[in-house]
């Protein structure tokens, strides 16, 4: 890989939990922001894409319903065979998602769109297992009655562990952020830009010369009066490490690359650096000073994760004082019985 190798190993956090979630979302979020170069992020596990509707759904939700109304009187959005989704079912789908989804929407108007096409798949999935009376097959009843018991198990969990709407209160808030005060530390951050010429450390003796004289022929350029670093990149350099890669934190990057960056001056470019994939020239294009968030920068975020673990808390005590009051008799030797016999 080109530009990847520029990267720092990713290592584990050593800060407190909340604060370390409340960075990381943080970047996240920024990350979302703009299509991010491959040497600017670590390796991410793909997010899976929203499962793809029937060509029913495929088209724009507004078509042919701008003046459809539900038999309630609600405005009909989209539909797909028989089904509706109602200007009330998008509401309730987008209030029961979590805080990050809701905010992702507000950011990304599309991903409603592809919320709708989901809804329209699973409505048309619904009418074609009821119309075979499928959901009253005795296993799948069996099931369904599994699933409602966790189901409202977990809602009432959820009631008798919630926190009071008062908290936290303010003082809770600034007692936490001045105890995780340094995690909120932003690193210095450089944006840059870089030449790359391919030339693997196994590669052959020819390969490596050629790499070489490639390099020489572009520091030439460079120093030449007038050049200008992103023409010189895109003609001369790999094009899988070309460009921009955008702002990188200090910590993000390698030793032997941060080592060159830390001593330039803004505009100036360094000396090639050899890496295990092959020679990189980078251009320093601006610096960000280090700084840390302030309380009000991530006091929403902040009061999420406490209501979180707070009512994380309350539902652990829940637990343990009605298993207090009614202590739990396991017969071990039906159990034992019941593995043995499973095994057999």
């Amino acid at each position: 890989m080109s530009t990847t190798t520029l990267i720092r190993t990713a290592r584990s956090a050593g800060i407190a939990t909340l604060a370390a979630v409340i960075v990381s979302s943080q970047v996240a979020a920024l990350a979302q922001t703009s299509a991010p170069s491959r040497a600017v992020q670590a390796p991410a596990r793909p997010k899976p894409a929203p499962a793809a509707a029937p060509s029913l759904a495929v088209q724009p939700a507004t078509q042919g319903l701008a003046s459809t109304k539900a038999s309630g009187g609600d405005d009909v959005v989209a539909r797909v065979g028989d089904a509706n989704i109602t200007a009330d079912d998008l509401r309730a789908y987008v209030t029961a998602l979590g805080a990050r989804e809701q905010a992702a929407l507000a950011k990304d108007p599309a991903l409603l769109s592809q919320a709708v096409r989901l809804l329209l798949a699973n409505r048309l999935v619904l009418q074609q297992l009821l119309t075979k009376k499928w959901d009253q097959q005795p296993n799948v009843v069996a099931q369904l009655d599994r699933m409602r018991e966790g189901a409202l198990v977990e809602l009432y969990l959820q009631s008798v562990s919630t926190p009071p709407a008062t908290f936290p209160s303010d003082d809770d808030l600034q007692k936490v952020y001045d105890a995780n005060r340094s995690a909120f530390l932003i690193p210095r951050q450089f944006e840059l830009a870089q030449i790359f010429i391919a030339a693997p450390k196994d590669a052959d003796k020819a390969t490596e010369d050629k790499a070489k004289k490639k390099i020489e022929d572009v520091q030439r350029k460079l120093r030449a009066p007038g050049a200008e670093f992103d023409a010189i990149a895109k003609t001369e350099g790999d094009p899988s490490g070309a460009g921009n890669l955008g702002w990188l934190a200090e910590t993000q990057i390698r030793p032997e690359i941060q080592a060159q960056v830390v001593g330039l001056v803004k505009g100036a470019v360094s000396e090639p650096i050899r890496l295990d994939d092959g020679w990189h020239i980078l251009k320093l294009i601006d610096t960000k000073a280090a700084h840390t968030r302030t309380l009000p920068e991530v006091r929403d975020q902040l009061v999420q994760q406490m209501r979180t673990e707070r009512a994380t808390v309350l539902r652990r005590a829940y637990l343990a004082e009605l298993l207090k009051q009614y202590p739990p008799v396991l017969n071990e030797l039906a159990l034992s019985n019941l593995l043995d016999n499973s095994r057999k």
